[in-house]
């Protein structure tokens, strides 16, 4: 009986890790998520009037948890937020863009 146990726990655990796994990214690969969300927002490029972006840096995070990118091209800095949407179940966060500005 005990070895009938152990070898379910065995078969669930063995089915169970490479899920486990798979659904906490690197932070490299949580990085490229974020940065592709902004890259590929409709509403950021729109804020940005179509310009060119030079740069993306990950400033900071707001109170609550959303986290604060800028956006800088040659004539602008714009700021814009994530907010993270944790997947139901096992699998990655995704992103929310929330853009609060334009550039002028």
């Amino acid at each position: 009986m005990r070895r009938m146990i152990a070898a379910v726990i065995a078969t669930a655990l063995a089915t169970a890790l490479p899920t486990l796994a798979a659904a906490a990214l690197s932070g490299f690969y949580d990085s490229a998520e974020r940065i592709n969300t902004i890259l590929a927002s409709s509403d950021v490029a729109n804020a940005l009037r179509q310009a060119p972006v030079g740069a993306i840096s990950n400033t900071g995070t707001r109170k609550d948890g959303a986290s604060e990118w800028q956006v800088r091209t040659q004539e602008c800095d714009l700021t814009v937020y994530l907010v993270p949407i944790p997947p139901e179940g096992t699998g990655k966060t995704t992103y929310r863009v929330e853009v609060p500005g334009t550039c002028e």
